[in-house]
C-alpha cells in the first residue's frame, strides 16, 4: 500500500509542477491508472486511494478482473486498447467507457450491443496523431466526420478523443502530434459536438501532454510499477 501511496503522490507532484509551470489547472486533468496485466490486489490498492477508473487493453482480462471486483459498486472500467469488431458485444457489456474507437462500424456495433437498461456508453475517439502505419486510430482529416457519426448512435455517449505520441526523445515532435489532436478538440467544440475528454500522454510524455491540453493522462508504470506477466 505505500508503495503505491508513494508513487500516486510522485504523479500528482509532476503534474503539479508542470501544469504551474505551463500555465495549466491541475484540477482539470484526471488520471487514469492503467492496469493491464496487474493483480486485482494492486488494483484494490490503488482503489483505496480514492482512483475509482481503471484501463485495461484487454477484454476478457478485464471481465475476469471486474467479475472478481464486483464488490467495488462505483469501479469504472475503461478500455484503452484496439478493439476488434468481433468483441464489440463483450466489450459493450464490460466496459464503461472505450477510448478507442477508430471506425463507424465498430461504434454501430457498440451502440446496438449496449443494452437500453444502462447508461449509455462513452466513447472517445481514437486518432493516429504520429502518422505511424503500426499505430491505431483514424487520420487527423477524418477524426472530426467519425466524432459527428458518433455523436448521433443511441446508447453511445461522444466524449471526445484520445491519441498516442510517437515513442521518441523529441518532446518538440511529440507536442506537435498532441497540439494535433488538441486542435481536432477544439473543432468539435465549434461544431457543437461539446466533447469534454482529451485523453493523451503517459507516464513517459505526460509533461508533453499537459502543455498541449490533455483533460486525461493514462499512466500505469509510474502508479503500478513494472508490470508481470500475471493478471
Amino acid at each position: 500500500m505505500v508503495q503505491y501511496q508513494n508513487s500516486w503522490q510522485a504523479v500528482l507532484h509532476r503534474i503539479r509542477i508542470f501544469s504551474q509551470k505551463c500555465g495549466k489547472n491541475s484540477n482539470d486533468i484526471t488520471v487514469l491508472p492503467v492496469s493491464k496485466r496487474f493483480s486485482v490486489d494492486a488494483i484494490r490498492a490503488v482503489y483505496a486511494l480514492g482512483l475509482r477508473s481503471f484501463g485495461e487493453n484487454y477484454v476478457q482480462e478485464a471481465e475476469e478482473k471486474r467479475r472478481e471486483l464486483s464488490d467495488l459498486s462505483d469501479l469504472s472500467w475503461v478500455l484503452i486498447g484496439s478493439l476488434q469488431k468481433n468483441k464489440a458485444r463483450l466489450a459493450a457489456e464490460v466496459f464503461d467507457r472505450i477510448e478507442t474507437v477508430a471506425g463507424f462500424a465498430l461504434a454501430q456495433k457498440l451502440s446496438a450491443a449496449r443494452s437500453p437498461l444502462r447508461k449509455p456508453l462513452e466513447v472517445l475517439i481514437q486518432v493516429n496523431i504520429s502518422g505511424e502505419p503500426q499505430k491505431s486510430g483514424v487520420l487527423c482529416d477524418d477524426a472530426l466526420p467519425l466524432a459527428r457519426e458518433v455523436a448521433a448512435l443511441p446508447r453511445l455517449k461522444f466524449r471526445g478523443f484520445m491519441g498516442v505520441a510517437e515513442n521518441t526523445d523529441d518532446s518538440a515532435l511529440r507536442r506537435r502530434q498532441f497540439a494535433r489532436l488538441q486542435k481536432i478538440f477544439e473543432d468539435a467544440r465549434k461544431a457543437g459536438l461539446n466533447p469534454d475528454m482529451l485523453s493523451m500522454g503517459m507516464s513517459a510524455d505526460m509533461e508533453d501532454a499537459i502543455a498541449e491540453g490533455s483533460t486525461e493522462l493514462r499512466i500505469g508504470t509510474a502508479i503500478f510499477g513494472e508490470r508481470t506477466v500475471g493478471k
